[in-house]
Protein backbone atom coordinates (compact mmCIF):
# COMPACT_ATOMS: atom_id res chain seq x y z
CA UNK A 1 0.00 0.00 0.00
CA UNK A 2 2.80 2.42 0.85
CA UNK A 3 4.58 1.67 -2.42
CA UNK A 4 1.46 2.71 -4.37
CA UNK A 5 1.17 5.93 -2.40
CA UNK A 6 4.84 6.76 -3.03
CA UNK A 7 4.43 6.26 -6.79
CA UNK A 8 1.57 8.77 -6.80
CA UNK A 9 3.84 11.53 -5.50
CA UNK A 10 5.54 14.05 -7.84
CA UNK A 11 9.05 13.01 -9.02
CA UNK A 12 10.90 15.74 -7.09
CA UNK A 13 9.02 14.80 -3.89
CA UNK A 14 9.95 11.12 -4.36
CA UNK A 15 13.58 12.11 -4.85
CA UNK A 16 13.45 14.19 -1.67
CA UNK A 17 11.87 11.40 0.39
CA UNK A 18 14.44 8.81 -0.75
CA UNK A 19 17.18 10.94 0.80
CA UNK A 20 15.54 10.81 4.27
CA UNK A 21 16.86 7.79 6.26
CA UNK A 22 14.11 7.99 8.88
CA UNK A 23 11.42 7.38 6.27
CA UNK A 24 13.28 4.32 5.03
CA UNK A 25 13.39 2.93 8.58
CA UNK A 26 9.69 3.61 9.10
CA UNK A 27 8.87 1.81 5.85
CA UNK A 28 10.90 -1.23 6.89
CA UNK A 29 9.26 -1.23 10.33
CA UNK A 30 5.79 -1.24 8.79
CA UNK A 31 6.66 -4.24 6.62
CA UNK A 32 7.65 -6.32 9.68
CA UNK A 33 4.89 -8.52 11.11
CA UNK A 34 1.16 -7.97 10.78
CA UNK A 35 -0.53 -4.68 10.11
CA UNK A 36 -2.19 -4.27 13.49
CA UNK A 37 -4.86 -1.71 14.30
CA UNK A 38 -2.20 0.67 15.63
CA UNK A 39 -0.20 0.39 12.41
CA UNK A 40 -3.28 1.16 10.36
CA UNK A 41 -3.85 4.25 12.51
CA UNK A 42 -0.21 5.22 12.05
CA UNK A 43 -0.42 4.80 8.28
CA UNK A 44 -3.58 6.92 8.16
CA UNK A 45 -2.01 9.71 10.24
CA UNK A 46 1.25 9.52 8.28
CA UNK A 47 -0.61 9.78 4.97
CA UNK A 48 -2.66 12.69 6.34
CA UNK A 49 0.58 14.37 7.45
CA UNK A 50 2.11 14.01 3.98
CA UNK A 51 -1.07 15.25 2.29
CA UNK A 52 -1.19 18.34 4.52
CA UNK A 53 2.54 18.97 4.11
CA UNK A 54 2.47 18.63 0.31
CA UNK A 55 -0.75 20.63 -0.03
CA UNK A 56 0.80 23.44 2.01
CA UNK A 57 3.41 23.92 -0.69
CA UNK A 58 0.64 24.48 -3.24
CA UNK A 59 -1.74 26.66 -1.20
CA UNK A 60 -1.04 27.73 2.37
CA UNK A 61 -4.51 29.29 2.58
CA UNK A 62 -6.30 25.94 2.17
CA UNK A 63 -3.74 23.71 3.88
CA UNK A 64 -1.47 25.68 6.26
CA UNK A 65 1.56 23.93 7.69
CA UNK A 66 0.18 24.53 11.17
CA UNK A 67 -2.49 21.90 10.45
CA UNK A 68 0.20 19.31 11.21
CA UNK A 69 -0.61 20.00 14.88
CA UNK A 70 -3.83 18.01 14.41
CA UNK A 71 -1.99 14.87 13.34
CA UNK A 72 0.38 15.21 16.30
CA UNK A 73 -2.57 15.44 18.69
CA UNK A 74 -4.22 12.48 17.01
CA UNK A 75 -1.05 10.46 17.47
CA UNK A 76 -0.92 11.38 21.17
CA UNK A 77 -4.46 10.07 21.65
CA UNK A 78 -4.29 6.94 19.51
CA UNK A 79 -0.67 5.71 19.32
CA UNK A 80 1.88 4.24 21.69
CA UNK A 81 5.04 6.20 22.41
CA UNK A 82 7.25 4.28 19.96
CA UNK A 83 4.75 4.61 17.11
CA UNK A 84 4.14 8.26 17.98
CA UNK A 85 7.87 8.97 17.65
CA UNK A 86 7.76 7.47 14.14
CA UNK A 87 4.83 9.77 13.30
CA UNK A 88 6.76 12.74 14.67
CA UNK A 89 9.57 11.79 12.29
CA UNK A 90 7.14 12.07 9.38
CA UNK A 91 5.93 15.44 10.70
CA UNK A 92 9.52 16.64 10.96
CA UNK A 93 10.21 15.62 7.36
CA UNK A 94 7.16 17.54 6.14
CA UNK A 95 8.17 20.64 8.12
CA UNK A 96 11.68 20.49 6.62
CA UNK A 97 10.22 19.98 3.16
CA UNK A 98 7.91 23.01 3.55
CA UNK A 99 10.80 25.12 4.79
CA UNK A 100 12.95 23.94 1.85
CA UNK A 101 10.19 24.80 -0.61
CA UNK A 102 9.22 28.13 0.99
CA UNK A 103 11.07 29.56 3.99
CA UNK A 104 8.23 31.93 4.85
CA UNK A 105 5.81 29.01 5.29
CA UNK A 106 7.54 27.86 8.48
CA UNK A 107 7.97 30.57 11.08
CA UNK A 108 8.99 30.62 14.77
CA UNK A 109 5.34 30.65 15.86
CA UNK A 110 4.54 27.45 14.02
CA UNK A 111 7.70 25.75 15.31
CA UNK A 112 6.85 26.73 18.92
CA UNK A 113 3.28 25.45 18.51
CA UNK A 114 4.50 22.11 17.15
CA UNK A 115 7.04 21.71 19.96
CA UNK A 116 4.44 22.39 22.68
CA UNK A 117 1.94 20.06 21.00
CA UNK A 118 4.61 17.36 20.69
CA UNK A 119 5.38 17.53 24.42
CA UNK A 120 1.66 17.22 25.25
CA UNK A 121 1.19 14.35 22.80
CA UNK A 122 4.15 12.37 24.15
CA UNK A 123 2.90 12.91 27.72
CA UNK A 124 -0.56 11.68 26.76
CA UNK A 125 0.81 8.64 24.94
CA UNK A 126 3.13 7.73 27.82
CA UNK A 127 0.35 8.02 30.41
CA UNK A 128 -2.06 5.90 28.38
CA UNK A 129 0.63 3.31 27.68
CA UNK A 130 1.31 2.99 31.42
CA UNK A 131 -2.42 2.45 32.00
CA UNK A 132 -2.52 -0.15 29.24
CA UNK A 133 -5.23 1.64 27.25
CA UNK A 134 -5.15 3.69 24.10
CA UNK A 135 -7.35 6.35 22.60
CA UNK A 136 -10.23 7.52 24.78
CA UNK A 137 -10.80 4.13 26.43
CA UNK A 138 -9.13 5.30 29.66
CA UNK A 139 -11.60 8.17 29.96
CA UNK A 140 -14.46 5.77 29.22
CA UNK A 141 -13.29 3.49 32.03
CA UNK A 142 -13.23 6.40 34.49
CA UNK A 143 -16.71 7.46 33.44
CA UNK A 144 -17.97 3.92 33.92
CA UNK A 145 -16.42 3.74 37.39
CA UNK A 146 -17.97 7.09 38.29
CA UNK A 147 -21.41 5.96 37.13
CA UNK A 148 -21.05 2.69 39.00
CA UNK A 149 -20.17 4.56 42.20
CA UNK A 150 -23.22 6.78 41.76
CA UNK A 151 -25.52 3.82 41.15
CA UNK A 152 -24.15 2.09 44.22
CA UNK A 153 -24.99 5.20 46.24
CA UNK A 154 -28.65 5.14 45.25
CA UNK A 155 -31.02 4.06 47.99
CA UNK A 156 -32.91 0.79 47.41
CA UNK A 157 -36.64 0.81 46.97
CA UNK A 158 -38.33 1.18 50.36
CA UNK A 159 -41.73 -0.17 51.43
CA UNK A 160 -44.78 2.08 51.69
CA UNK A 161 -44.54 4.56 54.53
CA UNK A 162 -40.80 5.17 54.11
CA UNK A 163 -38.78 7.45 51.88
CA UNK A 164 -35.15 8.51 51.52
CA UNK A 165 -32.98 11.03 49.72
CA UNK A 166 -29.22 10.98 48.99
CA UNK A 167 -27.42 14.17 47.94
CA UNK A 168 -23.70 14.29 47.11
CA UNK A 169 -21.57 17.21 45.90
CA UNK A 170 -17.85 16.98 45.15
CA UNK A 171 -15.25 19.68 45.73
CA UNK A 172 -14.49 21.88 42.76
CA UNK A 173 -17.19 20.31 40.63
CA UNK A 174 -15.17 17.09 40.27
CA UNK A 175 -16.87 13.85 39.18
CA UNK A 176 -15.05 11.93 41.91
CA UNK A 177 -15.03 12.53 45.63
CA UNK A 178 -14.11 10.94 48.93
CA UNK A 179 -17.70 10.53 50.19
CA UNK A 180 -19.83 7.56 49.24
CA UNK A 181 -22.92 5.67 50.37
CA UNK A 182 -23.63 1.92 50.37
CA UNK A 183 -27.01 0.50 51.32
CA UNK A 184 -29.09 -2.67 51.25
CA UNK A 185 -32.70 -3.52 52.04
CA UNK A 186 -34.38 -6.93 52.34
CA UNK A 187 -37.88 -5.49 52.70
CA UNK A 188 -37.94 -5.55 56.51
CA UNK A 189 -34.57 -4.02 57.39
CA UNK A 190 -32.63 -1.17 55.84
CA UNK A 191 -28.86 -0.88 56.28
CA UNK A 192 -27.00 2.27 55.25
CA UNK A 193 -23.34 3.23 55.61
CA UNK A 194 -22.11 6.74 54.86
CA UNK A 195 -18.31 6.83 54.49
CA UNK A 196 -15.92 9.76 54.27
CA UNK A 197 -12.38 9.19 52.98
CA UNK A 198 -9.95 11.91 54.05
CA UNK A 199 -9.01 14.36 51.33
CA UNK A 200 -11.28 15.72 48.64
CA UNK A 201 -12.01 15.60 44.94
CA UNK A 202 -10.07 13.27 42.67
CA UNK A 203 -7.27 12.67 45.22
CA UNK A 204 -9.69 10.86 47.54
CA UNK A 205 -11.83 9.49 44.72
CA UNK A 206 -9.53 6.57 43.84
CA UNK A 207 -9.58 5.24 47.42
CA UNK A 208 -13.32 5.82 47.65
CA UNK A 209 -13.84 3.73 44.50
CA UNK A 210 -11.97 0.79 46.00
CA UNK A 211 -13.59 1.06 49.44
CA UNK A 212 -17.12 1.37 48.05
CA UNK A 213 -16.81 -2.07 46.47
CA UNK A 214 -15.32 -3.61 49.62
CA UNK A 215 -17.76 -2.02 52.08
CA UNK A 216 -20.71 -2.67 49.77
CA UNK A 217 -19.79 -6.36 49.75
CA UNK A 218 -19.62 -6.46 53.56
CA UNK A 219 -22.92 -4.66 54.10
CA UNK A 220 -25.73 -7.17 54.46
CA UNK A 221 -23.31 -10.12 54.24
CA UNK A 222 -22.15 -10.20 57.85
CA UNK A 223 -23.79 -9.63 61.23
CA UNK A 224 -24.86 -6.02 61.56
CA UNK A 225 -22.88 -5.40 64.73
CA UNK A 226 -19.74 -6.64 62.97
CA UNK A 227 -19.89 -4.31 59.97
CA UNK A 228 -17.68 -1.48 61.27
CA UNK A 229 -15.14 -3.85 62.88
CA UNK A 230 -14.91 -5.76 59.58
CA UNK A 231 -14.34 -2.48 57.68
CA UNK A 232 -11.67 -1.55 60.23
CA UNK A 233 -9.93 -4.92 59.78
CA UNK A 234 -9.97 -4.47 56.00
CA UNK A 235 -8.32 -1.05 56.29
CA UNK A 236 -5.76 -2.42 58.72
CA UNK A 237 -4.69 -4.95 56.09
CA UNK A 238 -4.27 -2.20 53.48
CA UNK A 239 -1.68 -0.34 55.58
CA UNK A 240 -2.45 2.97 53.96
CA UNK A 241 -0.38 6.01 54.81
CA UNK A 242 -2.79 8.47 53.21
CA UNK A 243 -5.13 9.91 55.82
CA UNK A 244 -8.03 8.15 57.49
CA UNK A 245 -11.62 7.00 56.96
CA UNK A 246 -14.73 7.80 59.00
CA UNK A 247 -18.09 6.07 58.71
CA UNK A 248 -21.55 5.91 60.22
CA UNK A 249 -23.64 2.71 60.05
CA UNK A 250 -27.41 2.80 60.36
CA UNK A 251 -29.81 -0.14 60.72
CA UNK A 252 -33.58 0.49 60.64
CA UNK A 253 -36.38 -1.99 61.27
CA UNK A 254 -38.90 -0.86 58.65
CA UNK A 255 -41.75 -2.61 60.46
CA UNK A 256 -41.41 -1.02 63.88
CA UNK A 257 -39.26 2.04 63.12
CA UNK A 258 -36.61 1.03 65.64
CA UNK A 259 -33.07 1.86 64.61
CA UNK A 260 -29.49 1.66 65.78
CA UNK A 261 -26.65 3.90 64.67
CA UNK A 262 -22.90 3.38 65.12
CA UNK A 263 -20.19 5.92 64.41
CA UNK A 264 -16.48 5.57 63.64
CA UNK A 265 -15.11 9.09 64.02
CA UNK A 266 -18.04 10.45 61.98
CA UNK A 267 -20.14 13.57 62.71
CA UNK A 268 -23.16 12.61 64.84
CA UNK A 269 -26.45 11.61 63.25
CA UNK A 270 -29.45 13.87 63.83
CA UNK A 271 -33.08 12.82 64.39
CA UNK A 272 -36.12 15.00 63.74
CA UNK A 273 -38.94 14.45 66.23
CA UNK A 274 -42.22 15.37 64.55
CA UNK A 275 -44.02 15.43 67.90
CA UNK A 276 -41.89 18.20 69.39
CA UNK A 277 -40.66 19.70 66.09
CA UNK A 278 -37.02 19.56 67.23
CA UNK A 279 -33.78 18.04 65.93
CA UNK A 280 -31.86 15.84 68.39
CA UNK A 281 -28.15 15.14 67.99
CA UNK A 282 -27.01 11.55 68.45
CA UNK A 283 -24.39 10.72 71.07
CA UNK A 284 -22.92 7.74 69.17
CA UNK A 285 -19.13 8.08 68.92
CA UNK A 286 -16.16 5.96 67.95
CA UNK A 287 -12.58 5.85 66.67
CA UNK A 288 -11.89 6.46 62.97
CA UNK A 289 -11.43 3.34 60.87
CA UNK A 290 -8.01 1.83 60.25
CA UNK A 291 -6.25 3.40 63.25
CA UNK A 292 -6.59 0.78 66.01
CA UNK A 293 -6.62 -2.99 65.41
CA UNK A 294 -9.62 -3.68 67.65
CA UNK A 295 -12.49 -1.29 66.97
CA UNK A 296 -15.18 -0.98 69.64
CA UNK A 297 -18.19 1.28 69.43
CA UNK A 298 -21.46 1.51 71.32
CA UNK A 299 -24.54 1.85 69.09
CA UNK A 300 -27.25 4.32 69.96
CA UNK A 301 -30.82 3.10 69.62
CA UNK A 302 -33.95 5.05 68.88
CA UNK A 303 -37.38 4.99 67.28
CA UNK A 304 -38.70 6.72 64.16
CA UNK A 305 -42.43 7.44 64.32
CA UNK A 306 -44.56 8.70 61.41
CA UNK A 307 -43.30 12.15 60.45
CA UNK A 308 -39.87 11.59 62.03
CA UNK A 309 -36.64 11.75 60.05
CA UNK A 310 -33.00 10.77 60.46
CA UNK A 311 -30.15 12.81 58.98
CA UNK A 312 -26.65 11.46 58.18
CA UNK A 313 -23.98 13.75 56.74
CA UNK A 314 -20.23 14.15 56.25
CA UNK A 315 -17.96 16.77 57.83
CA UNK A 316 -17.83 18.71 54.56
CA UNK A 317 -21.24 20.16 55.48
CA UNK A 318 -20.35 21.31 58.98
CA UNK A 319 -16.58 21.64 59.32
CA UNK A 320 -14.92 25.02 58.87
CA UNK A 321 -11.17 25.54 59.54
CA UNK A 322 -10.63 27.53 62.71
CA UNK A 323 -14.19 27.05 63.99
CA UNK A 324 -15.71 24.55 66.38
CA UNK A 325 -17.54 21.58 64.84
CA UNK A 326 -20.55 22.17 67.09
CA UNK A 327 -21.04 25.60 65.50
CA UNK A 328 -21.23 23.97 62.09
CA UNK A 329 -23.75 21.41 63.35
CA UNK A 330 -25.88 24.21 64.85
CA UNK A 331 -25.89 26.00 61.50
CA UNK A 332 -26.86 22.74 59.75
CA UNK A 333 -29.78 22.26 62.15
CA UNK A 334 -30.85 25.86 61.58
CA UNK A 335 -30.94 25.28 57.84
CA UNK A 336 -32.66 21.92 58.39
CA UNK A 337 -35.60 23.69 60.04
CA UNK A 338 -36.65 24.78 56.55
CA UNK A 339 -36.96 21.16 55.47
CA UNK A 340 -40.07 20.62 57.59
CA UNK A 341 -42.45 23.05 55.78
CA UNK A 342 -40.77 22.59 52.36
CA UNK A 343 -40.78 18.79 52.52
CA UNK A 344 -37.77 16.55 52.99
CA UNK A 345 -37.49 15.43 49.36
CA UNK A 346 -37.69 18.95 47.93
CA UNK A 347 -35.49 20.68 50.48
CA UNK A 348 -32.67 18.15 50.92
CA UNK A 349 -30.66 19.24 47.86
CA UNK A 350 -31.21 22.92 48.63
CA UNK A 351 -29.90 22.31 52.15
CA UNK A 352 -26.69 20.70 50.84
CA UNK A 353 -26.16 23.41 48.22
CA UNK A 354 -26.53 26.18 50.81
CA UNK A 355 -24.09 24.51 53.20
CA UNK A 356 -21.68 23.57 50.39
CA UNK A 357 -21.57 27.11 48.96
CA UNK A 358 -19.35 28.34 51.82
CA UNK A 359 -16.93 25.38 51.67
CA UNK A 360 -14.64 23.74 49.14
CA UNK A 361 -15.02 20.16 50.27
CA UNK A 362 -16.86 16.97 49.38
CA UNK A 363 -20.34 16.93 50.91
CA UNK A 364 -22.83 14.11 51.33
CA UNK A 365 -26.19 13.87 53.03
CA UNK A 366 -28.54 10.91 53.60
CA UNK A 367 -32.07 11.72 54.78
CA UNK A 368 -34.51 8.95 55.74
CA UNK A 369 -38.03 9.64 56.97
CA UNK A 370 -41.37 8.04 57.68
CA UNK A 371 -44.29 9.46 55.71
Amino acid sequence: MLQRLVHLLPPRVRAFLRRIPILVRIYRWLRQGKLTRERYVFVALAVLTMVVGLAATESSAWAPSGALVLTVLGGGLLLKVRTLLALLGVVLVMVVYNAWDDRSAVGPGMIATLVITTVLAVTLARTRQQLGVQGLRGDSMLLELRDRLRRQGEMPELPEGWDAQVVMLQAGGSSFGGDFVVSTCDGDTLEVALVDVSGKGTDAGTRALMLSGAFGGLLGSIQRDRFLPACNAYLQRQRWDEGFVTAVHLVIDLTTGEYSVESAGHPPAVQFDAGSGTWQVSSAKGVVLGVVPDLRSEPERGLLRPGDALLLYTDGLVETPGRDLDAGIDRLLGEAERLVPEGFRVGARELVERMHAARDDDCALVLIWRT
